[in-house]
């Protein structure tokens, strides 16, 4: 299991079901004062909607770029900015938030806040939670480039690393100043998937996961070529929930419109056969391995050099097949290494399942029925069997795509334990 309340959402009639990975968990978000306030104000509203509570500690120096006002409203808590307040001081409130919370977001993470963390000082409500905080607790530094390339900021931000905290970089662009350089607090996508590797149990820790994704392009000639639908979301998903739970993942892609996940060693192939060249050429290092691209069946027997003109009544295409990379690394299949495939199917589903996981032989086989408007192709959400190989199935509902990563990945888990 990897820590997250699991349920199926219940969401409003016709909508897709809700992804509230962060349902249960209380956050605290630390604002230390820097042009990236705003930011994280608009943060705080994204990670609410994740399942969260967020409880807003600011400092004095923070409410100067932003109005506590609008932390609260966007979280609906109360927001904490003074430590010697009469208001329920009896509780100590900086002891009991530290006690009740299960992550701390030092966001945005100032030079002045870095260095009273890194050496223990305590002159406010924020850098006090801190010191009493006995979970984990992330950085998230924003900043002029050249304050954040000192020496001395770059001292603390080590410092804090040997205590054992994430410190999560900052992105390269241009400052509020004018100046060009690292020291941008990191993106949203960087953000939420720092904080949601951090409630994760690291059930995959260290383990060498390949995963493929997306379609393939067949090329007719240089302009045109045959394709399909895939979006490249459910094994992008799959990326994202394996490093949450610790995994070192390559993701081979064919070509999609979504970027790629943060921290994942990227491959990106166009044909069935750049594909087929990478998953076997990566494959011998990896422990686990998922195959969840759309590969075409079938490419042109001829490619041609130049564009074909318009002018033919009729033209005739040859077609051969491609070469069946999930059943070559069945054959190829290193000991101890698991193999997981997906089939998309129009019909048949659990007969068609059943057929190409005896005939390729996976250790599952995730299949999917892409004619549902709901599931399959270009849409967040799926349904799906998980077959094994003796004939079992286990149906998954209609959920979203990272919700539906986890139950496999929760499968995928206890077939890696029962090798250990």
């Amino acid at each position: 299991m990897n820590g997250y309340n699991k349920m199926d959402h219940v969401s409003p009639s016709g909508s897709p079901p809700l992804y509230t990975p962060l349902q249960g968990k209380t956050i605290l978000l630390g604002v230390s004062g820097g042009i990236a306030v705003y930011k994280a104000a608009d943060y705080s509203r994204k990670i609410r909607a994740l399942g969260a509570r967020v409880i807003p500690v600011m400092t004095m120096h923070a409410t100067e770029f932003v109005s506590p006002i609008s932390f609260a409203a966007l979280t609906g808590e109360k927001v904490y900015t003074d430590l010697f307040s009469m208001e329920r001081a009896e509780t100590i409130p900086h002891i009991g938030l530290a006690r009740s919370a299960d992550i701390l977001l030092l966001l945005p993470a100032t030079a002045n806040i870095l260095s009273k963390a890194a050496h223990g000082l305590a002159d406010d409500f924020l850098s006090t939670l801190f010191l009493a905080f006995p979970g984990p607790a992330l950085f998230f530094p924003s900043m002029n480039s050249n304050m954040y390339a000192h020496p001395a900021t770059q001292a603390n931000i080590e410092r804090l690393k040997s205590f054992g905290y994430r410190v999560v970089g900052p992105d390269t662009g241009e400052m509020a100043c004018g100046d060009q350089g690292k020291g941008r607090l990191a993106g949203w996508p960087v953000v939420k998937e720092a904080i949601l590797k951090a409630i994760n149990p690291q059930t995959l820790d260290g383990i060498k996961v390949l995963i493929s994704a997306g379609p393939t392009r067949e090329y007719l000639d240089p302009v045109r070529y045959i394709s399909n639908r895939s979006s490249g979301l459910m094994g992008y998903a799959m990326a994202r929930i394996a490093l949450r739970r610790g995994a070192r993942v390559t993701l081979v892609s064919g070509p999609v419109s979504i970027p790629a996940p943060p921290d994942v060693e990227f491959s990106p192939v166009e044909t069935a056969g750049e594909m087929e060249d990478a998953v076997l050429r990566l494959s011998q290092d990896a422990q686990i391995i998922v195959m969840t691209a759309a590969v075409a069946d079938y490419s042109p027997a001829v490619r041609a050099v130049q564009k074909i003109k318009k002018g033919v009544p009729k033209l005739s295409l040859d077609l051969i097949q491609t070469k069946d990379i999930l059943s070559q690394l069945v054959k190829d299949r290193k000991d101890r290494q698991i193999i997981v495939g997906f089939c998309a199917e129009t019909q048949d589903l659990r007969t068609q399942a059943l057929r190409k996981i005896r005939q390729k032989g996976p250790d599952l086989l995730i299949a999917n029925d892409v004619s549902q408007s709901d599931a399959g192709f270009d849409v967040p959400t799926n349904r799906v069997l998980i077959v094994s190989p003796g004939g079992d199935i286990e149906s998954l509902p209609l959920l979203h795509k990272e919700e539906l990563a986890e139950r496999i990945w929760d499968r995928i888990s206890g077939l890696l334990h029962n090798l250990s």
